[in-house]
């Protein structure tokens, strides 16, 4: 079973980069390792959790489902252990066994935190809970976990704790309602997107189907429920949607209009800067000739002119991007009403914001050791040090000030 959980944490490391065909074949590997494991013991809660994600990632829901059941209905308070010395900050944080959490263990350091992960689709809501000084939700994805966020709400009754990311300012994240209410914005550009049914997409009439919601091609097409760039492809004409449509799972494809954020140099250019407790951060600047962009796959490791434009960015966000794109994040910010969330975003020629998603799950991953990434230390500290103090301040005065040379 040990195997089967390190080649699942390793398929994951891997669809970050990009390596479609690798991530696959760890998962299949570990989904034996995980059958073989239950069938010695039947009832293995790890197992069964293992098995559900990874056939989650294999696009087979029904069986995910049941194991999800069986490793987590006895299960859904997970205790995390602490190793500080003095009186722990009791954290409750809630999760979706469906996967699209925000990762925040980083910043919960367990010298200062004791947590206990919360799994709210399995928690019976007529049992009170332990007290806790602050609740993290960590349920950040609104289309993969609606039922989670759903039952995340109604658990909150029964704390009176400050909560970090409220459950319903999560849910109304999709990219579709997020291209609703940020349409408008002066310096924003969204694009259209909407939620349709595979079968829509997929008979005769699926052309017509476009037309009709407004869409022109090229177009972006994904699976609904995926990040990091997987099982999402540009579609060029009709005639190439049929096939594209084959390789994606899932029973519900978001359509998106492509925007094109290309340069003079016909270089894409996709920044990302993180928004915690009202305040806008730079993350990174990646730079790469695909469309799609993942900083790991971009090309930036090869190219000291694109860093350099990464470090500029991080050093002078606001100069880089100008007071129609910085007015536009703020106003972007408002809106969402997130504790802790990220945005992806290029830049037209007019200097204004090309909204390519915001939401809670965007991840804040320490650099390499490389001396190439050193100028990202900084910005990731930054970043680690402000989510780490919110989550001070929103417990009590006294732990704060306990526990602030610590943490930070």
């Amino acid at each position: 079973m040990d195997l089967g959980q390190f080649l699942a944490e390793e398929s994951e490391r891997l669809q970050a980069y990009g390596k479609d065909d690798e991530v696959l074949r760890l998962r299949q590997e570990a989904r034996h390792h995980f059958e073989h494991a239950l069938q010695i013991c039947p009832d293995l809660e790890k197992a069964h959790e293992g098995l559900s994600y990874v056939l989650a990632h294999l696009g087979e829901e029904q069986s995910a489902e049941w194991h999800r059941r069986k490793a987590f209905q006895n299960r859904c308070i997970i205790p995390l252990p602490y190793y500080g010395s003095g009186a722990p900050v009791g954290v409750l944080k809630l999760g979706s066994p469906l996967g699209g959490n925000a990762k925040l263990d980083r910043f919960l350091d367990p010298r200062v935190f004791q947590t206990s992960i919360v799994l709210p689709e399995f928690y019976d809501s007529n049992k009170p809970l332990s007290p806790y000084q602050l609740v993290v939700n960590a349920i950040g994805d609104a289309e993969v976990s609606p039922a989670a966020l759903a039952a995340a709400h109604s658990l909150l009754r029964l704390t009176t704790a400050r909560v970090v990311n409220s459950p319903s300012a999560v849910l109304a994240t999709s990219r579709s309602n997020n291209a609703l209410r940020l349409r408008g914005l002066p310096g924003v550009v969204t694009p259209l997107a909407v939620t349709l049914p595979r079968e829509q997409l997929s008979d005769s009439h699926a052309s017509s189907t476009l037309t009709h919601f407004g869409f022109e091609f090229p177009l972006l097409l994904r699976a609904a429920g995926f990040h990091s760039g997987l099982h999402f492809q540009r579609v060029g004409n009709c005639e190439a949607l049929s096939a594209i449509l084959r390789d994606l799972p899932g029973d519900q494809m978001i359509v998106m209009q492509y925007l094109d954020a290309r340069a003079a140099d016909g270089k894409t250019r996709k920044y990302r800067a993180m928004m915690i407790d009202g305040h806008i951060f730079p993350l990174h600047l990646a730079i790469s000739s695909h469309w799609k962009i993942h900083y790991f796959t971009a090309e930036m490791a090869d190219n000291p002119a694109h860093r350099a434009e990464d470090a500029a960015f991080l050093s002078d966000m606001p100069g880089v991007l100008g007071p129609v794109a910085m007015n536009a994040l703020r106003q972007i910010q408002s809106i969402l009403g997130l504790d802790y969330c990220g945005i992806d975003f290029g830049l037209n020629a007019r200097g204004e914001i090309l909204l390519f998603e915001a939401n809670a799950t965007m991840v804040v991953n320490p650099p390499e050791k490389d001396e190439r990434w050193h100028c990202r230390r900084s910005a990731y500290q930054t970043i680690r040090s402000a989510v780490q103090k919110m989550f001070l301040e929103k417990t009590s005065a006294h732990h704060s000030r306990r526990h602030l040379a610590i943490a930070m």
